[in-house]
């Protein structure tokens, strides 16, 4: 059986493994901006209402994906799209959700290259953090779906222990008043912020690529909840957290307010007096993350829908990613593709999984009436 024409029978990820990849596919750059992006929109202490908003959306949007892949098992959307709105039209959706996974490839290698030679490695030319990235990212890809499910079970709980522990840290410079009154202007600001946070959960759609690879499919819609819950607190905590610390006023005037909040204390005689450098680690740990199932997933689209062998195409599309991760001239214009690669997804990954679904529905229920 060819690993590009369907699921290989040996390359099955598990429940909890599905679950943690989503869960770091969803922790990406968030955990750094989400603070600032959300308090720009919504103006209250009210953030942390429009984290759970946005993960109840990702959640219904999850489900029917799930739905979606059901309708048609061990076929991943590659494969069905075109069973439901024919070869030329399945094949365009197909082209444009890679091109979304490669943009999202692209993005994630330029945060992390930024962010490095920001914060640790200062001179550092950012192609050269880039290629580094690049290249160890590869290395994961290239061992198929179940390598980066085991690699995403060492990385998820050092992160949960290092977060966790950064942010009980960090609890003695919030300032409750910070996050007072709770709707003091009423709803309406929370739901304005809704879509930004909506944007932090961008990452669901892995569901599209990964749903024929679990090994009890039945168990999706479970997989898909416990790995969205994880980031939800994730970002709650972060944005409780940093807005309680500075302030709403505070954190929009800041380009990294999470990081700037690990800097603002110390705690001398520990073996870490500074914890900024933690929350790096496990920050560049998620975006490794991120890229390497986005990077596989764009890999895998292409192997499916040109009938070819998956790994010369992964080593093919290693300069395209770098291509674009070099496209942004500054930070600026890096955000400006980060909304883009959201709006993207809102679209692209929300509304046309839906679209096909009720087209299979009624395409299955003219068939049974015939």
């Amino acid at each position: 059986m060819n690993t590009f024409m369907t699921a290989s029978p040996k390359d099955r990820i598990t429940l909890s493994q599905t679950a943690i990849i989503v869960t770091n596919f969803l922790l990406g750059t968030g955990i750094l901006t989400l603070p600032r992006t959300s308090a720009a929109d919504v103006k209250t202490p009210d953030v942390w209402l429009t984290v759970v908003f946005g993960g109840l959306i990702a959640m219904i949007t999850s489900f029917i994906m799930v739905k979606l892949n059901k309708e048609f098992p061990k076929k991943t959307f590659y494969q069905y799209s075109q069973s439901i709105v024919g070869k030329w039209a399945g094949e365009l959706i197909s082209l444009l959700l890679i091109f979304y996974f490669l943009m999202t490839s692209g993005f994630q290698v330029r945060s992390v290259s930024e962010v490095t030679q920001f914060f640790l490695l200062e001179g550092t030319p950012l192609w050269a953090t880039a290629m580094v990235f690049s290249w160890c990212g590869i290395y994961a890809v290239i061992g198929g779906i179940s390598t980066i499910a085991r690699l995403f079970e060492i990385i998820f709980p050092i992160t949960v222990i290092i977060f966790l522990l950064v942010a009980f840290m960090s609890a003695g410079v919030i300032d409750l008043d910070n996050l007072r009154p709770v709707l003091g202007k009423g709803i309406k600001p929370v739901m304005q912020g809704v879509k930004t946070t909506a944007f932090a959960f961008t990452g669901i759609e892995i569901m599209l690529v990964i749903g024929p690879f679990m090994e009890r499919p039945s168990q999706a819609y479970k997989a898909v909840l416990i790995g969205i819950c994880f980031p939800i607190i994730f970002y709650m905590i972060t944005v409780i957290m940093v807005i309680g610390a500075m302030s709403v006023e505070g954190v929009v005037t800041r380009t990294w307010p999470t990081i700037d909040l690990m800097r603002s204390f110390e705690m001398p005689g520990l073996i870490f007096e500074r914890f900024e450098s933690l929350l790096l680690v496990i920050w560049i740990m998620q975006i490794f993350s991120n890229f390497t199932i986005s990077y596989y997933a764009a890999a895998l689209g292409l192997s499916q829908l040109f009938k070819k062998k998956i790994q010369p195409i992964i080593f093919g599309l290693l300069p395209l990613i770098y291509v674009i991760s070099m496209t942004p001239k500054n930070i600026n214009q890096l955000f400006q593709i980060g909304d883009l690669i959201g709006n993207t997804a809102i679209y692209l990954c929300g509304l046309v999984p839906l679209l096909l679904l009720v087209i299979s529905k009624l395409r299955r229920k003219k068939l049974e009436t015939n």
